[in-house]
């Protein structure tokens, strides 16, 4: 019988891409409800404690987000387990240091250090725009930020670039072939190309083909695709890798490489 919603997450349940040790304890940090889904986010606990290490254990997580120390998207956040999530900016002005949350090539979420500067925006994929009450037209964002009075040349799969302090949008991207994207789903997770072409299969899923810098073509769902740049700039810092995906050789010379230095 089930009682309202789940509370806990096994430690075997939990995403693969948060890189838990199987025999630490039987429990995960289950991600409060939040702007990200449960299993594309990454809670500050595991942030905060298994990636910058800035705490031993969850009670220390504990201590450290009390003191309005953690801030995601410029709101001070004191919930250990609150679900930041793809684009989200992680600020630690104690340390002086900013994160960008995105994938690495491996489709995990890599601790991704960017400048002040960089803080102060973030991209977000457009879900759905509308009309609200009064003939009010806006638009809902990947993160769930609900913007109202958008330029009317924005639909649903552009992105937009949100100014974090006030929540407006400063700049768009159409999704548009040769544009950059990064892919946020499915086995192609934190790659970065440029759109090809987009295949539309009405009533099914529409197909995206994307191009990297290396020219290895891939195929995804639309869902997956989320436009950062225009033409091959992108408007975000990207991780090392610049999210090209290697093949299991070139990374072994790769690493060899490095070995040798």
């Amino acid at each position: 019988q089930a009682r309202g919603p789940k509370k806990h997450l096994k430690r075997l349940a939990a995403p693969k891409a948060w890189m838990l040790d199987k025999l630490g304890g039987v429990f995960a940090p289950r991600p409060s409800t939040g702007p990200h889904k449960l299993r594309e986010s990454l809670p500050l606990l595991i942030f905060l404690r298994n990636r910058l290490k800035y705490a031993l254990n969850g009670a220390e997580v504990t201590k450290i987000v009390m003191q309005r120390l953690v801030k995601v998207d410029g709101k001070v956040r004191t919930d250990p387990t609150y679900p930041a999530g793809y684009m989200d900016v992680i600020t630690l002005e104690k340390t002086g240091e900013f994160f960008r949350l995105v994938y690495d090539v491996k489709g995990r979420f890599t601790i991704h250090r960017i400048s002040a500067e960089e803080a102060k925006y973030k991209l977000c994929k457009v879900k759905k725009t509308q009309l609200g009450a009064k003939g009010v037209p806006f638009l809902v964002t990947h993160d769930g930020r609900t913007i109202r009075y958008p330029d009317p040349l924005i639909h649903a799969n552009d992105t937009v670039q949100v100014d974090i302090a006030s929540g407006k949008i400063t700049d768009y991207i159409k999704f548009d072939s040769g544009n950059l994207c990064m892919i946020t789903g499915g086995r192609n997770l934190g790659r970065v190309g440029t759109v090809v072409n987009r295949e539309r299969h009405p009533g099914s899923f529409d197909i995206v083909h994307i191009k990297d810098s290396q020219g290895h073509v891939f195929a995804t769902r639309l869902t997956n695709v989320f436009i950062i740049g225009k033409g091959n700039k992108p408007y975000i810092s990207l991780p090392k890798g610049k999210g090209v995906k290697l093949s299991i050789s070139e990374e072994r010379d790769k690493r060899l490489a490095a070995k040798t230095h």
